[in-house]
């Protein structure tokens, strides 16, 4: 029954090529259909290792009832959200303008012309709980087409307009706001669980971007509730169940207020954000157990997430066997089976207990062990680890996406240069390389890579995590050739993405689809937006060569007037202010030879900006015919010297 999907190399759109709906992938052929037929377009919008896109996949979308009404009277489309986000951020604005919230699967019924007059996120097939089945929510909307369409165009129309006016009235630049920082640490602040750590009510998501915020107003200003509020969540975070004790690396978000009981998906862009901050937490504090959970979440990445050829997948699903998280329980019968008499003492330490703290079984955690710090343990994880790989395995969407690789092989260098490690350097190094041969072509980014197949063409955050990758590659091992390709793709986003009349980047370019409206986004998710990396990107850039500095302040005047109400929803942006505002350490570097700078980017903070020159200058000159060094910080400049330290 295979339908218009069996030649994508989407993992999301392949999981549906043998349902019986006629799904379409998005393109001129499904809504020339639609024209051509008189139908609406169902547009279902998900990603391959998502729970509630499988549940209504099984219930409704292999369902011969359902796909006979949709193939009669729709024609529908199916969209992965991580290969288009320009598509899931305007209908997910739609979405959330018609239920007050968002999520997915997304579902969103509309014109041929691809306006929208209906949205939802998951339904059942059938009535129940209060919420609309999707069979009768089909037979409705196909009524409705039928019998007042009109109805159904004017809302289409009165959405899209509502979208475009929303766009147009965005905050206008109204200068940089230092006032923005000292709110959002307010805000975060008002917002701390100082009980369990993180911010707000559940579900908690880790939002790494925001503990590195705070961190920087630590490292700053002194600012010890900031470090607490980091530390805190970082500590119950890795205590709790959100971390994989067992194999390593973090899942999505937790589902209670602990960090317990996770959404048990992990994702490539969490684990790599992740690390950064694990990273920075060491960095300022030198506590080993921070270091150690970077290693860890690095070790899974690298056993579990690395392609043979150096670039990272995107997912792992919560499901095997139908059911979400059923891989990662244990009961202590089980364990007794693999340690035997140590079995007991293990248990204890990883609350593996009979009554369990999940549906019957145990998610392994820390959270009630006051040695959690402590490891005795370790030596047998290798044995619980080989044992529970025996079980159904994971699906994993080995999908490679560029903007999620960018993080990643920041998050490679951080830790290189943190740890020392060459390997961590060298699975960054490699990993570049792959974006280089193949989701590039000169100055033009893609944004994925599957089965020897590019996506479709990069969008800003594509441009923006990459640039990111570039410049903390140049800042771990100071090879020109990354900044000057860092410096090429900044200059293809200024003039592909960059708003000339309004300030800001549009999420896709003037070489992409041009869809309903192109929206600027200027909110930090799960991870930082486009908008935000742009700005952190442009101020680095700024530090590095000198250059780029009125491209960094209009950047940031027009995301201060875009987040004035609520800072806090855009850390990453205001961790680029606070840089331009109150520089870091700047050090220049006058090599005698490249020799001189080995291991030099392990001796420098993170957050200090080191810029390697060719050679000497007019400005900065050999001292006595030796490799030399300038330093600024807190506004001024020491004398050069010849030793780093």
């Amino acid at each position: 029954m295979a339908n218009h999907l069996n030649n994508e190399t989407s993992p999301y759109l392949l999981q549906h090529a043998e349902n019986p709906v006629d799904w379409y992938p998005w393109g001129e052929e499904a809504f020339k259909r639609a024209k051509a037929e008189d139908k609406p377009v169902f547009l279902s919008i998900g990603y391959s290792t998502c729970h509630w896109c499988h549940v209504m996949a099984h219930e409704s979308f292999e369902d011969p009832q359902v796909a006979e009404i949709l193939n009669a009277h729709f024609i529908s489309v199916k969209v992965d959200r991580e290969e288009r986000p320009d598509i899931d951020s305007i209908y997910m604005s739609v979405c959330q303008a018609f239920t007050g919230s968002g999520g997915w699967p997304m579902s969103i019924f509309m014109t041929p012309e691809q306006k929208p007059f209906f949205a939802g996120s998951y339904f059942p097939r059938n009535a129940g709980r209060g919420m609309i089945g999707f069979l009768d929510l089909l037979e409705v909307l196909a009524e409705k087409w039928a019998t007042n369409r009109a109805a159904l165009v004017e809302t289409g129309d009165n959405v899209v307009a509502a979208l475009k006016s929303e766009a147009e009235q965005e905050e206008k630049n109204s200068g940089t706001d230092e006032k923005l920082i000292d709110a959002a640490v307010l805000l975060f602040q008002r917002s701390f669980d100082e009980k369990y750590g993180g911010f707000g009510r559940v579900p908690k998501f880790p939002a790494p971007h925001n503990l590195l915020f705070l961190m920087q107003q630590y490292e700053k200003n002194e600012d010890k509730t900031a470090l607490a509020m980091a530390e805190k969540t970082l500590t119950q975070m890795y205590r709790g169940g959100i971390f994989d004790h067992i194999g390593y690396g973090f899942s999505r978000y937790s589902t209670d207020e602990r960090f317990l009981a996770p959404h048990f998906e992990k994702m490539l862009y969490d684990n790599a954000l992740l690390m950064l901050a694990y990273c920075q937490a060491y960095s300022l504090t030198k506590k080993p157990v921070y270091l150690g959970v970077a290693q860890k979440t690095a070790q899974y990445l690298l056993r579990e997430m690395v392609a043979p050829d150096g670039g990272f997948y995107s997912a792992q699903d919560a499901d095997s066997e139908g059911e979400e998280g059923k891989y990662y329980l244990f009961t202590p019968a089980e364990i007794q089976s693999i340690l035997g008499e140590e079995s007991a003492a293990f248990c204890k330490h990883y609350d593996i207990t009979a009554r369990g703290n999940f549906e019957g079984k145990s998610i392994p955690n820390l959270l009630l062990n006051e040695h959690w710090e402590q490891e005795p343990f370790a030596r047998f994880l290798p044995q619980v680890y080989a044992y529970r790989k025996g079980r159904t395995h994971l699906h994993l969407d080995d999908k490679i996406l560029t903007a999620w690789n960018g993080l990643a092989i920041a998050a490679m260098a951080a830790l290189y240069r943190v740890s020392g490690e060459q390997e961590y350097l060298d699975a960054a190094v490699r990993a570049e390389r792959f974006l280089a041969e193949n989701l590039s072509d000169g100055d033009t980014l893609f944004v994925s890579f599957r089965d020897g197949k590019k996506g479709g063409k990069g969008f800003l955050d594509d441009y923006a995590a990459y640039i990111f990758a570039l410049l903390a590659l140049y800042e771990a091992a100071y090879e020109p050739a990354y900044l000057e390709r860092a410096q090429c793709l900044c200059r293809k986003a200024l003039g592909s993405f960059l708003d000339e009349t309004q300030g800001g980047f549009y999420l896709y370019g003037s070489e992409n689809e041009q869809l309903i409206t192109r929206p600027k986004e200027t909110y930090d998710g799960a991870m930082p937006c486009g908008n935000s990396l742009m700005a952190y990107n442009l101020v680095r850039l700024y530090l590095l060569t000198g250059r780029y500095g009125e491209e960094a302040e209009r950047q940031l005047s027009f995301m201060s007037g875009a987040v004035r109400r609520y800072p806090t929803d855009s850390s990453f942006f205001l961790t680029a202010l606070s840089d331009f505002l109150d520089p870091p350490e700047k050090i220049t570097v006058v090599p005698k030879n490249r020799e001189d700078l080995r291991g030099l980017s392990l001796r420098v903070p993170l957050s200090a900006a080191v810029a390697v020159l060719d050679g000497p200058n007019e400005e900065y000159r050999l001292i006595n015919d030796r490799t030399t060094y300038y330093v600024c910080k807190n506004r001024s400049c020491l004398p050069p010297v010849n030793e780093p330290e």
